[in-house]
């Protein structure tokens, strides 16, 4: 599969949502936790949401509890937890794998179409985000240490 727009996922609702939804829109897909030293990164994406939503960009939040067991709770309770913490209004959706053998169908894309350092296709922590352009391949692949602010220029040029 050559985009996003192929996948499928279950929203923290638990609603199958066809990413298919989000044509034409810029991307921001990122694997989340809850408990994680990267966590008040959940600020920065929720910043880049209220900015640009108006121009056509969505964050894409996954949470997954494969790095060091800190995305713990219930899909009600991380909604609940992102919502009350850090205001988050983009999309959540329920736990995924990321890695192995379960990895969900999205992130073996997504990994494939943007490898890591030494092109490794693992996701390496928590926070490793995907921007995706408009046509809904993938632009670039960040890793844990950069954060969600950092990455304005790169949505600006894709918007």
């Amino acid at each position: 599969m050559s985009n996003i727009y192929a996948y499928s996922a279950n929203d923290i609702n638990g609603e199958t949502v066809n990413l298919d939804r989000y044509r034409n829109q810029v991307v921001l897909i990122v694997n989340t936790a809850s408990q994680c030293g990267f966590t008040p990164q959940y600020q920065g994406l929720q910043t880049l949401y209220q900015a640009y939503q108006v121009r056509g960009f969505v964050v894409l939040g996954f949470p997954c509890n494969q790095f060091g067991g800190q995305e713990p709770g219930t899909h009600q309770q991380i909604g609940q937890y992102c919502r009350s913490n850090y205001g988050v209004s983009f999309p959540l959706f329920e736990k995924i794998a990321v890695n192995g053998t379960n990895t969900h169908p999205l992130y073996q894309y997504l990994k494939n179409a943007a490898p890591g350092c030494f092109g490794s296709r693992a996701i390496k922590w928590n926070f490793t985000k995907f921007l995706v352009q408009r046509n809904g391949e993938v632009a670039a692949r960040c890793g844990s240490l950069i954060s969600p602010l950092q990455l304005c220029s790169k949505i600006e040029r894709l918007l």
